[in-house]
């Protein structure tokens, strides 16, 4: 199949980040898999073959298990990139088996259903006073007022990142992340790499302090599983501490916002739920289906397969559209339309297979909890403006989402 450019699906186009919603029925209906010659890349964007290739042990995150750059026949990335590659391919998210398993070993032992239900309290009660905070002020920044905060504080509170240190790590977060998103300027590299090494710096202090000091938190038992013979070099955990801290709020965050903001849009869908808390559960679910924060995930493939007649070749890069497989029509009914009641919600904002989200218990209730907190102590929450929409595809959010009351 050529490469098309005639396609709705356009990832810098401004009305397309407004409601690529449409672009994605056009791709379902031009096939199973299109190639996309803008980002060389194959889009898949049917729910079916989405979870299947999620699934799929021909597809790496990785191929340098394997192969080198070369006989993978692609280009290393250029050295003044390296304090960003370093720290992103070693983190579990970018491993493939021996060395996923062994991370993710160590480090779902802090996301067991008893730790992350034992976290409750905690949640409960900070997203309580941010919206405290939020209402004794009128209203405000629900972005940065109550959906940031929440879940950097639980994570950095796991992580044991002292409170006074906190400050960076959104920013470090975000200009990291911007090298997630399609074909990143030279700019958005730059931040990128200093990003990492002072964030590399900052962990490396702090896994030091912690050697002489343990602690109760997470990278206290990381450096205690390493001396008991689970081998984590420090480069591993300082790459697994930047993933959960990125991983473990940029989705909470903008489901949050963008959650919301489709609430506001949905007045009848809101009205139902101020009305009937007991909704809260599925209307987690619902929104993060509705408008998806992770809209791509890539995968690389490390031997042919073939989809609906077209192979893939080994050394292609596949690009599954997460945002086009949660309103697919084949496993959602009316999927255009907001339903927070939805019973049969096989979303996959989550990922799924060996990469499914390891936090994702932990995102669902802070979800729960800011959406919970909102709804009893704002009742008469409103947007204030219309918000803007960040200019970013894969990770899926807006600026900012002023409120009042």
């Amino acid at each position: 199949m050529s490469g098309r450019t005639d396609l709705a699906f356009d990832p810098w186009d401004p009305a397309f980040l407004a409601d690529p919603y449409p672009a994605y029925a056009e791709l379902r209906d031009r096939g199973r898999v299109l190639r996309y010659e803008p980002t060389d890349q194959w889009l898949v964007p049917h729910h079916a073959d989405v979870s299947a290739l999620l699934r799929d042990r021909r597809l790496g995150r990785t191929y340098q298990h394997r192969f080198s750059h070369e006989d993978f026949g692609r280009t290393a990335p250029p050295a003044e990139h390296e304090p960003f590659h370093t720290l992103n391919d070693h983190g579990m998210l970018d491993l493939e088996p021996p060395d996923h398993t062994r991370i993710r070993r160590l480090v779902s032992k802090a996301f067991t259903p008893r730790t992350v239900e034992q976290l409750k309290p905690y949640v409960r009660q900070l997203a309580g006073e941010l919206v405290d905070g939020l209402v004794e002020a009128g209203g405000g920044d629900l972005l940065t007022d109550v959906a940031e905060p929440l879940p950097v504080a639980v994570i950095a509170e796991m992580l044991g990142i002292p409170e006074s240190d906190r400050a960076p790590l959104r920013p470090w977060s975000a200009d990291i992340c911007g090298m997630y998103e399609l074909n990143p300027s030279e700019e958005t590299a730059a931040k990128a790499v200093r990003a990492s090494v002072e964030f590399s710096e900052y962990l490396r202090e702090l896994i030091a302090a912690r050697r002489k000091e343990p602690g109760d938190d997470l990278i206290s038992g990381l450096i205690a599983a390493h001396d008991e013979g689970d081998r984590l070099t420090e480069q591993e955990m300082i790459s697994t501490a930047v993933l959960l801290l990125n991983a473990g709020h940029e989705a909470t965050v903008n489901a949050t916002v963008n959650g919301w903001w489709a609430l506001f849009r949905n007045p009848g869908q809101l009205a139902a739920l101020r009305a009937d808390h007991s909704l809260v559960p599925s209307a987690v679910e619902e929104l993060m289906r509705y408008d998806t924060p992770l809209q791509l995930f890539e995968r690389w493939v490390l031997d042919d397969i073939e989809i609906d007649g077209t192979t893939i070749p080994r050394g292609a890069e596949i690009a599954m559209l997460f945002g086009s497989a949660n309103h697919d029509p084949a496993v959602f009914a009316d999927p255009g339309r907001l339903d927070l009641s939805r019973k049969d919600n096989p979303h996959i904002s989550f990922s799924a297979g060996i990469h499914y989200c390891i936090g994702a218990p932990l995102a669902r209730i802070e979800l729960a909890a800011s959406m919970t907190a909102l709804l009893e102590r704002a009742p008469t929450l409103r947007p204030a403006t219309e918000p803007r929409r960040k200019p970013n595809f894969v990770i899926r959010g807006l600026e900012g989402l002023s409120v009042e009351l």
